[in-house]
């Protein structure tokens, strides 16, 4: 009896088994062709502080951190819309409130606590090369960073050109001993990295400060008092963007904040701030002096003209005076009938010119 029909009724048998069995540990696994949106920069699972391979979605990221020991997952958003933003706050169990400050930009630096949840927001503030100043330069573009903790992830959200944070990551994954402290490793590296992009701002508007001022206090003065007001604008800005930090940095040294072993870190933080909050209040104090100077050179000025202006007149009307004598044609004038008359008149007035001009130039109205 020929066996082949059964061997292919079985082999059958067993390719469909295995079809099925293979199918049911794919569906049980995380999908692999589930991509992460556009927003997401990026997305890694950390274990004792150092990186796993791999690209996972972050649903996929966050389940693995949660079952392991020592893990967590740091997920970046870049102008994350609301679609993605609302999913990413069911999966990580963000409350509605968190997800509406997320997704919205221009707050002012804060920390706050919505249960388990820890909020951190920053300004980002990032330097405009330019050639010259003009009334209309952007010198400091601005926006904010969001900070998102919880026990087992850090979601960064970021508004704005500025504070990229690819730098950042690459950094702190350098130190894994840094980064095994958890989700609060992130929120460091965030603060010392926008507080250094803060004295690094600081640098190039001093050095736009020390032209101002030389152009203000030139021979030649060519400062205009719109070029120094619109990098008065932009300083303000920054500061508004500095300022604001000193508060919710001294909360995060609070006994309850950050864990332990980060405390010194963020000590160090809030010592670079300290610096960073001197100079830009420096800096807005010396325009404040350089604009009220050149309101002072401007009014210098135009007394200045208004006094070229008197003596000016003051010698065209001697002259107007003296003809218009001359010219009213009575009868019996002085010298009416003199031979060199007209010659004596305009010597006489030739004369008082120079004699006027003379002593203003002495007093130094001309």
């Amino acid at each position: 009896m020929d066996q082949r029909p059964v061997r292919d009724r079985a082999g059958r048998g067993v390719r469909a088994l295995a079809r099925r069995l293979l199918g049911r540990v794919e569906d049980e696994s995380p999908n692999p062709r589930r991509s992460n949106p556009d927003a997401v920069v990026d997305c890694a699972v950390y274990v004792n502080g150092r990186r796993e391979p791999g690209q996972r979605h972050y649903a996929d990221a966050y389940a693995r951190a949660r079952h392991g020991r020592d893990a967590f997952v740091w997920l970046g958003l870049h102008d994350p819309g609301p679609a993605v933003l609302a999913a990413v706050g069911q999966t990580f169990g963000l409350d509605e409130l968190t997800v509406e400050q997320a997704l919205a930009d221009g707050h002012r630096p804060t920390v706050q606590r919505h249960g388990p949840v820890t909020l951190l927001v920053l300004r980002t503030a990032g330097y405009v090369e330019h050639d010259e100043l003009t009334d209309t330069s952007e010198v400091i573009d601005t926006g904010d960073v969001m900070v998102l903790l919880g026990d087992r992830f850090a979601i960064t959200v970021r508004h704005g050109a500025a504070g990229a944070l690819r730098s950042v990551r690459a950094d702190i994954e350098r130190r894994p001993a840094l980064l095994a402290a958890g989700p609060w490793a992130v929120a460091y590296a965030v603060c010392a990295r926008m507080v250094d992009s803060y004295l690094e701002v600081a640098g190039h508007v001093e050095r736009d400060l020390e032209r101002v001022e030389e152009a203000v206090f030139a021979r030649d003065r060519t400062a205009d008092i719109q070029h120094i007001y619109q990098l008065k604008r932009e300083v303000v800005e920054f500061k508004r963007a500095v300022l604001p930090l000193q508060a919710p940095m001294r909360t995060l040294l609070e006994p309850d904040g950050p864990p332990r072993a980060l405390h010194r870190w963020f000590v160090d933080v809030d010592g670079r701030l300290s610096r960073a909050v001197d100079r830009v209040a420096a800096y807005d104090d010396l325009l404040t002096s350089i604009v009220q100077s050149r309101l002072a050179q401007l009014a210098v000025e135009q007394n200045n003209d208004m006094r070229k202006i008197a003596a000016w007149a003051a010698i065209a009307a001697t002259q107007t005076g003296i003809a218009g004598i001359y010219g009213m044609n009575f009868d019996h004038m002085p010298e009416l009938a003199w031979r060199y008359g007209y010659a004596g008149a305009v010597t006489l007035m030739a004369a008082a010119a120079l004699f006027l001009y003379r002593l203003f130039r002495r007093s130094g109205w001309l």
